[in-house]
């Protein structure tokens, strides 16, 4: 257990827009920050990053709280994972009390994963470095590849004994359980039980996710057999989902979103070789086709890619296909064309950093001329393959989501195919109506009015919504404000915090979360401590954390223009903070005591005894009274 010392100081030291910036691009508005949702697929940024309060909120699928919530919610750490992660970024020593054995918890599923397989990458790199078979094999496979021995500690290479139990056989040995060594694919089982290695004989290529935990691995055999295979991956697991992994992004990420553009390659060398050279916002799809999801890892940080081809006539034609994808996520594409024969890692081995870098900013080609170009060329001057050369491309524009960017690419490859810029906007309309049309019918049938079913009553709101704005005000009151101190009508040396909490000494909360909230705030106030809206934002509960980001984040703030430009005056509840605290507490109130009114007058309607009508009746006026003093206080007049 991580001692309570070493969460203040990593709680201290993290800041929030910076963790979060690495994997969200975000952008200042007022004294927020924005992004596109890393949980949702979304096109307008509905993310925002209070430094101030340091927070986020996702209100695109809800979630919210701290630094290690993000961390916890997008790489599915533990708290205890998520605050390791803080603490190894910032330089922290974690400090740790020893863990009793009755409260040891087994580790989950998923961790195991992840245990068996940093084991396996300090296994590999161990090979490649302290054995003589390799060094002799591996390291000098690497060498030959131009990779320094900082770039292959940095990438973690490493080398798989060509021997059939050799990783398996010292696992077991270590303690690690077959299931785990199984399931993340490092070990293969026989008819008989035993396992043997996956990846023997060949050096190792570990795939890491985007915060840097090993999850995957790609091996490479460096045998001439044409019946091995030359490279072999992991297999899908609870931890390694190929679709949703770039090569390379745990390193990539600050440098693409500080450059605001991302290199794609195609395969792991190609990674690591123009990494070396300089260019550090690169990365792979590692062998598969592009995805949607791969793309969109690349957007949370950049809406420019940059796509380095091998310069093979039919992969690059192959690849003009998937590309349209990245057009429909809104994206700009380029594209850099290497000499027939060379892929970025020959050709930056050959031309050296300066020279390789000139010749990327020197061949760079938007998408869509460069598709245009591609496909002339091949057509020739057969009409009929340049018709379907117009209608691919037009295609290719009618995914684009912008329509001024569509647009300019229409009348550019316009002067490009040497055809009139109206006839491409005639066939670009129409594309776009069949779209439109395509995807109204899979739109849900709606219910036309006439034939609606009648409700016989009216639809019940759930019991236990009764109360709740009020007592979500409640927190957010206490959130606020509860550290303030009280001066108004001669009340005075109190907070407000432990004056609302006597002020709702008498009320019951009906909904699970805030009654949790507010018996974790009494208890802190009976100990003689006042919580503020850290305490709660680090709260270990997931319940007590998400309803304080809730109260706290809010989407939009008022314009400092209001008063600066259009001199208007806009009141802020601060000033007048005894009507919103009192106010608080007594629509609670009132509500509470309606609550009341209504259970006594259903009790009278059904009891048949005198004495117990005697009983709730004097119950009912005691009850009108008290609600008639909550409503003087808000100058309101009771009609019944």
């Amino acid at each position: 257990m991580i001692t309570r010392a070493t969460v203040d100081r990593i709680m201290e030291a993290t800041d929030i827009v910076e963790v979060i910036g690495e994997f969200v691009q975000l952008k200042k508005r007022g004294a927020n920050y924005i992004g596109l949702s890393p949980f949702a697929n979304e096109r307008t940024p509905s993310f925002t990053v209070s430094p101030a309060k340091g927070i986020f909120k996702d209100f695109s699928s809800g979630k919210g709280g701290s630094a290690v919530t993000f961390l916890m919610e997008l790489e599915k750490f533990s708290y205890p994972e998520a605050l390791k992660w803080l603490a190894k970024k910032y330089g922290i020593e974690v400090e740790e009390t020893e863990t009793k054995p009755e409260d040891k918890e087994e580790e989950n599923h998923r961790e195991s994963l992840m245990i068996v397989s940093a084991y396996a990458g300090k296994f590999f790199q161990d090979s490649l470095w302290d054995t003589d078979e390799g060094q002799s094999i591996g390291l000098s496979y690497f060498r030959e590849r131009g990779f320094t021995n900082e770039t292959i500690r940095k990438f973690e290479l490493g080398y798989s004994p060509d021997q059939w139990e050799a990783f398996s056989a010292q696992a077991i040995k270590d303690g690690y359980q077959e299931q785990y060594m199984v399931e993340s694919g490092l070990s293969v089982k026989r008819d008989n039980g035993s396992l043997y290695d996956r990846y023997r004989g060949r050096v190792m290529f570990p795939i890491h996710s985007m915060t840097g935990r090993l999850i995957a691995f790609g091996g490479r055999t460096l045998k001439t057999d044409k019946n091995v295979p030359k490279y072999v991956n992991s297999p899908e697991s609870e931890i390694y989902h190929k679709s949703n992994v770039l090569y390379g992004l745990n390193l990539a990420k600050k440098a693409i979103r500080d450059e605001d553009n991302c290199y794609l390659v195609e395969g792991y060398a190609d990674v690591i070789s123009v990494f070396q050279a300089g260019i550090e916002n690169v990365v792979a799809s590692s062998g598969t086709s592009l995805t949607v999801e791969q793309i969109r890892l690349i957007g949370r940080l950049t809406k420019n890619i940059t796509i380095l081809y091998d310069g093979d006539a039919a992969g690059i034609k192959a690849s003009l296909r998937g590309l349209d994808l990245i057009l429909e996520e809104g994206l700009n594409v380029k594209v850099v064309l290497f000499p027939d024969g060379h892929d970025p890692d020959t050709y930056v081995r050959l031309l050296g950093s300066s020279a390789f870098k000139k010749y990327i900013d020197d061949n760079r080609k938007d998408f869509i001329l460069y598709k245009t170009s591609i496909l002339l060329k091949e057509a020739g001057k057969d009409p009929i393959l340049k018709a379907g050369v117009i209608r691919e491309v037009v295609e290719s524009i009618a995914k684009i989501p912008d329509s001024i960017k569509a647009s300019i690419f229409i009348k550019e490859c316009s002067s490009l195919m040497q055809i009139d810029e109206r006839a491409l906007l005639t066939e670009l309309n129409k594309m776009r109506q069949a779209k439109h049309k395509k995807d109204s019918q899979h739109q849900p049938e709606l219910t036309p009015f006439d034939d609606a079913p009648i409700a016989t009553e009216p639809e019940q709101k759930p019991a236990e919504a009764d109360g709740e704005p009020q007592e979500k005000e409640i927190i957010r009151l206490l959130l606020l404000y509860g550290n303030r101190m009280i001066d108004w009508d001669g009340i005075t040396n109190t907070y407000i915090g432990p004056f609302m909490i006597a002020e709702l000494n008498d009320v019951e909360f009906d909904q699970p979360v805030c009654k949790k909230f507010v018996d974790v705030y009494r208890e802190e106030v009976d100990n003689g401590r006042l919580p503020d809206e850290q305490y709660f934002i680090h709260y270990p509960d997931k319940d007590v954390v998400d309803i304080t980001v809730s109260m706290l984040a809010t989407r939009y703030s008022l314009s400092e223009n209001w008063l600066d430009m259009h001199k208007i005056f806009t009141p802020s509840e601060e000033d007048n903070l005894r009507g919103a605290v009192l106010g608080g507490i007594f629509h609670l109130k009132k509500q509470k005591v309606g609550k009341i009114l209504n259970k006594l007058l259903t009790d009278l309607q059904t009891c048949e005894d005198p004495t117990n009508q005697e009983i709730l009746m004097s119950q009912y006026a005691f009850m009108k009274k008290v609600e008639k003093k909550i409503t003087d206080f808000f100058g309101t007049v009771i009609s019944k």
